[in-house]
């Protein structure tokens, strides 16, 4: 009988199969094997025992590494909030020292190849373990800095990185501290040791002409360089400072380190290791530039210096983008401080900046032109204003800009000179369009003193007239209307009136506008992409309107004109096949409907069936996924616009829509399925009241409750607003399906990540359905709430069940919260508005609907529960509620009279989100379950008037006694009683 060991290396090699059956086959006996005893080390021993002398079984031992990382990454720490549903398997304590302890050590004597699985899995478990439950790790990793192997020091240097970047863009807190001084304390010195040994290294004649053992120090180096920046990022450690002088002459070494053997003359895209090298140098004098610490000054002049000549000698070629980048960066953070003013005054060297960094790193390059032509999405990708990635140009603009802000003056005019021989070359030689490209990005640098990605240009550069060139040299490019001549100027053109487009007039943009749609027919993907991204943020470009409040500049009236040219031009670049999914065009089709609201009716139906049939396109293989969250929310606008108009258009969608969603749901499109069921719900909620669900609702409905519909994370949301949209139109219909809706209930309040779904439901049933289909299972519900509140009496929990109790006595009384709660176990109900309901509402206060539906439960129990009046015990809990009640009715946190938040459409971030994509043109207000209550507060305190009458003497004492330790409850109380012309007795 084959062994554990060797059954496992059979099914590793059979995952490795090009027969898909054989491959899944053996893909579910691994997924099974994870729960056997002692499997994890069973991997590992694949891993490091080789069965042969030529590496044979390599890929085999490859594939059961990449199997242990990802059995830790599922079963070290699961994620508390996941739904495992009985799935979740966790490594055995046992197994877990054994890994630990060995860890390391396998990581270092095993090939390369299987080196990066295992250093990976060493990240994961520290960023749980490390270093309160893994003390032996950094001893471990500091006692190989000096092995002989260069495979291993690099091995446990990488690693140190990997684990160490936590310390990184994380928020200060004593924790965090703590664990960054536990760190210091045993590597600081270690690490410099190892780092001064290696740079000195570097200068032994023999190793001159070693390309493998010079290119392994180097790498050391650079990990090394990431570890200090790691350890430095928060705040400069003592022991840093004491040391800077060999953390400095290091660094300055290796920015002048030359070695023309480890040159590839031939390699235009990968950087080499020197420059790899030195971009983790320059990275960590950023770092120190940035924070100004005091220390560092007296080195700044000589990195000065070293970063400059750097820049004088890195290549146009990209494989030197990022040192070009982090040099530009590291000078930028410098010129534009008052501090270092004195490194850079002097009109010569602002102009060797613009003659010798400025202009060089803005110039069209060869490499840009073939991206352009050849790889648009990765030109527009560096080039676009809105992106994060960083490029030559756009450090440039920030170096502008850094300069601007010490030396405006002397840097505009500079800037001004060159701009002017620039256009006159080109005016001379309409060859030389590079020089007006570079022209036009010298203003863009210069032009803008303050900006954001979302709302363009704030405050511009007085001493710039950024409309008169505009008119003189943008405009003429986009009047232009032969699309081949210099598309990389047009592009660079458009970018200038996005960027700009606050500077703009309403007439302006109108005259603009055709122009731009006119572009949107260019063959140049980067031409008819910026078009689009112009025409969107344009559409959301505010002005001021009244009372302090921002109104959008371009309107449904102003669009109306161009809307049939504007659709053409873009449903152009959707229709052809030929051309990748263009999120930027899809997104500004989105855009333009939003705006164009009640104009649409015109167009619908041909817009509709464009984006079905971009839809029945991309469902075959999703990629792009951007473009297809904005292609829903298309969809989403032009249902919320037309239904708005008149609920009735429902039919139409209906019969529109159903054919493509069921086919993304039969084809099992699970990218698509979230956003089907967003849709579905979003009709469904417009459907007019009385219509029912109608034939296609009904018929969808028994399959939305499959288990396995329900498993999938991102499903659950949309599925749960669809349930809820179901029982509020049909609820007569869903009668007969309680026990399925209440099935799928108990699966999502099993979960932590989904228990407010549960709620959702929950309260869908309690409001729509006839109270004699739920009441006989009220108590099986409410006993599931007690088991979980038991488990988990979390006060995210607690504000869920302490809301669904409020809406249920609001609907249907306090007596029958307490009969049924009772019916579990005597004096439950008031147990729990001790122990649960009041501590709730002490710690936070509910906000606008949850608020309000709040107030009226307790509303309800105040004054329509005569056994908290029956004894000390309840009278004492009546002043308790009474106070919480008062709390949410005076503060204005509860948003009483705004009881949904109205999200300005413009302003709202729209987009892919990889948990769950809310489509925000789908939302809607939640539905208020009390209308007829119009103001809670009032409400509240007539109820308490009638029940002071009713009962002469004893309601005001108890009122004295909650309200009158906190005055602020009890001016609230009077100011409640006044404003509702309500007077106690």
């Amino acid at each position: 009988m084959a062994s554990q060991e060797d059954q496992l290396r059979q099914f590793l090699s059979q995952s490795l199969s090009p027969d898909a059956s054989i491959r899944k086959n053996a893909e579910r006996a691994l997924l099974a094997a994870q729960s056997l005893p002692g499997h994890a080390l069973t991997v590992l021993r694949v891993v490091s025992t080789s069965l042969g002398n030529n590496n044979a079984d390599l890929p085999v031992r490859q594939s059961a590494a990449v199997h242990f990382k990802n059995m830790v990454k599922k079963g070290w720490a699961p994620d508390e909030e996941e739904d495992h549903d009985g799935k979740q398997f966790l490594i055995p304590e046992s197994d877990r020292t054994l890994i630990k302890d060995n860890l390391v050590s396998l990581m270092c004597t095993v090939p390369p190849q299987l080196q990066s699985q295992c250093s990976e899995s060493i990240a994961l478990i520290a960023s749980t373990d490390f270093p309160s439950k893994w003390d032996n790790l950094l001893p471990n990793l500091i006692a190989k800095f000096g092995d002989p192997n260069w495979d291993v020091v690099n091995g446990v240097l990488l690693t140190a990185n990997s684990i160490l970047k936590r310390f990184r863009y994380v928020q200060r807190s004593d924790a965090l501290y703590a664990d960054i001084l536990y760190v210091l304390t045993r590597l600081q010195e270690p690490l410099t040791q190892v780092f001064t040994s290696i740079t000195s290294q570097l200068d032994n004649a023999q190793l001159a002409n070693n390309i493998p053992e010079l290119t392994a120090r180097l790498a050391a180096l650079r990990s090394i360089n990431r570890i200090f920046y790691s350890l430095n990022y928060q705040d400069l450690p003592e022991y840093f400072e004491d040391h800077m002088g060999e953390w400095m002459t290091g660094f300055a070494k290796l920015l002048e380190f030359k070695n023309p053997a480890l040159v590839d003359e031939d390699e235009e895209m990968q950087p080499g290791p020197i420059d790899n090298v030195q971009v983790s140098v320059v990275q960590n004098l950023n770092l120190y530039g940035n924070k100004d610490e005091e220390p560092f000054i007296p080195f700044l002049p000589q990195f000065t210096s070293l970063v400059w000549n750097l820049l004088m000698t890195v290549t146009p070629l990209s494989k030197h983008d990022g040192l070009a980048t982090i040099s530009i960066r590291f000078l930028s953070s410098l010129i534009g401080k008052l501090m270092h003013r004195k490194l850079f005054e002097g009109e010569g060297t602002l102009r060797e900046i613009f003659g010798k960094i400025v202009i060089p790193n803005l110039t069209i390059r060869e490499i840009d032109e073939e991206r352009f032509e050849d790889d648009p999405a990765e030109f527009i990708l560096s080039d676009m204003e809105s992106s994060d990635t960083e490029s030559r140009r756009k450090c440039t603009q920030e170096l502008l800009r850094a300069m601007c802000r010490q030396f405006e003056a002397q840097t505009t005019a500079i800037c001004s000179e060159h701009v002017s021989q620039m256009l006159a070359q080109f005016a001379a030689d309409k060859n030389q369009w590079k020089m007006k490209d570079v022209a036009i990005h010298l203003m863009l640098g210069i032009a803008i003193q303050a900006e954001s990605a979302q709302f363009g240009v704030s405050q511009v550069n007085e001493g710039v007239n950024v409309m008169d060139f505009f008119s003189s040299h943008v405009l003429t490019e986009l009047q232009e209307m032969d699309m081949s001549v210099r598309p990389m100027v047009k592009a660079t053109s458009i970018k200038f009136v996005s960027i700009f487009r606050n500077q703009f007039t309403k007439e302006q943009i109108g005259a603009l506008l055709p122009l731009l749609i006119a572009h949107l027919g260019s063959t140049s993907v980067v031409v008819h992409t910026y078009a689009a991204a112009a025409i969107e943020k344009i559409l959301t470009a505010k002005v001021d309107g009244p009372n302090n409040t921002k109104v959008s500049k371009i309107g449904g009236a102003e669009l109306k004109p161009f809307l049939n040219n504007l659709f053409t031009g873009l449903f152009s670049i959707i229709d052809n096949v030929e051309l990748n999914e263009n999120e930027y065009v899809m997104k500004c089709i989105m855009r333009a409907l939003s705006v164009a609201k009640d104009d649409l009716m015109d167009v619908v139906q041909v817009v509709l069936e464009k984006l079905t049939s971009a839809l029945a396109q991309v469902a075959k293989n999703p990629k792009n996924p951007q473009y297809n969250h904005f292609l829903f929310e298309s969809i989403a606008v032009l249902i919320r616009s037309v239904c708005t108009k008149d609920a009735a258009n429902t039919a139409a969608f209906e019969q529109f829509l159903f054919p493509p969603f069921q086919t993304v749901l039969q084809m099992e499109v699970v990218e698509f399925t979230p956003y089907v069921f967003q849709l579905l719900a979003q009709i469904l909620e417009f459907r007019p009241e009385g219509a029912g669900l109608g034939e296609a609702y009904t018929s969808l409905f028994p399959p939305l409750l499959t288990p396995t519909l329900w498993e999938r994370k991102g499903n659950v949301p949309a599925l749960s607003r669809l349930l809820t949209a179901y029982l509020s139109k049909g609820p007569n219909d869903l009668v007969p399906h309680l026990l399925g809706i209440l099935g799928v209930f108990q699966k999502l309040i099993s979960s932590k990540a989904n228990e407010q779904y549960a709620f959702d439901l929950l309260r869908g049933i309690v409001t729509y359905l006839p109270q004699e289909a739920f009441m006989p299972r009220m108590k099986d519900i409410l006993q599931i709430l007690m088991m979980k509140l038991q488990q988990s009496k979390t006060p995210k929990y607690m504000g869920l069940i302490t809301h669904f109790f409020a809406l249920f006595i609001g609907k249907y009384g306090s007596q029958a919260y307490l009969d049924q709660l009772n019916q579990l176990q005597p004096g439950l109900g008031l147990m729990l508005l001790v122990q649960v309901w009041v501590p709730r509402l002490q710690a936070a206060s509910p906000m606008r609907l949850e608020a309000k539906t709040q107030m009226v439960g307790l509303t309800k129990l105040l004054c329509e529960t005569p056994a908290l009046l029956a004894d000390a015990n309840g009278q004492q809990i009546w002043t308790q509620l009474l106070a919480c009640a008062v709390k949410i009715g005076c503060s204005p946190d509860s948003h009483l009279n705004s009881l949904s938040v109205q999200d300005n459409d413009d302003d709202a971030e729209i987009g892919y989100d990889a948990t769950f994509s809310v489509l925000h043109f789908a939302t809607r207000p939640s539905k208020d379950p009390f209308p007829d209550v119009r103001d809670a507060g009032a409400s509240l305190v007539q109820s308490v008037g009638q029940l002071c009458a009713s009962r002469p003497g004893q309601i005001t004492p108890l009122i004295t006694q909650g309200l009158s330790p906190n005055p602020k409850l009890s001016a609230g109380f009077d100011g409640l009683c006044q404003k509702a012309g309500v007077q106690l007795s």
